[in-house]
């Protein structure tokens, strides 16, 4: 039995791709030389726990300060990266909350950039709750979140989904007692609620 649904953001209701913040500005090998300069994954994680993106810009002047235009213009030009809801994830949030099931989200972002996610992805907002790990302070697959996610939104683990495109993080929710669906697909998905026994449509 699930009565409440714990998803994730980034490629389950909103589709999120670094690279979009640059189309147009600098080609991709451009991109990739300074990501992987900044060790832009890294630092991406560090953002999502909480850390400032004024702490970021001063160790990245410090460290490669030739690329600190392409850093500020990641950050302005942040809303591009998000490129629209994932297919089909809309309607099934309005669904879902149809059927009288509780939903909350658990996502790895920035505080400073989780504004846009709103905008671009509606959905988001028919959440009951929000986790936003840059505003706790703690990030997936940290099983610190799911504790703190859990007793916020007064969950039952054992009738709760998480749903995560991340394996690492799924894994981690399990050994946290939450059932768990790895995403690939508001479709599969969709089908992994039938057979779990919610009356959603099939697509």
């Amino acid at each position: 039995m699930i009565d409440a649904l714990l998803l994730d953001f980034g490629n389950v209701l909103v589709h999120w791709d670094p690279y979009l913040a640059y189309e147009g500005h600098m080609d991709r090998e451009a991109v990739d030389a300074f990501f992987a300069d900044i060790g832009f994954a890294d630092m991406n994680k560090l953002q999502d726990a909480g850390r400032p993106w004024s702490v970021a810009r001063e160790l990245v002047g410090t460290s490669h300060p030739q690329h600190l235009p392409a850093f500020d213009f990641y950050l302005e030009n942040f809303a591009a990266t998000l490129a629209g809801p994932v297919e089909g994830s809309a309607e099934l949030v309005a669904e879902l909350r149809g059927l009288g099931l509780r939903l909350y989200g658990l996502t790895n972002w920035s505080a400073e950039t989780f504004q846009h996610a709103a905008v671009a992805a509606p959905a988001t907002t028919l959440l009951d709750d929000v986790v936003v790990s840059g505003s706790v302070g703690l990030a997936k697959p940290d099983p610190r979140i799911f504790t703190l996610a859990i007793d916020r939104c007064g969950l039952n683990p054992a009738t709760t989904l998480f749903v995560d495109d991340v394996p690492a993080n799924t894994a981690v929710a399990a050994e946290c007692g939450l059932q768990t669906h790895l995403f690939t697909s508001t479709d599969e998905l969709r089908a992994d609620l039938i057979a779990r026994g919610i009356a959603v449509g099939a697509h």
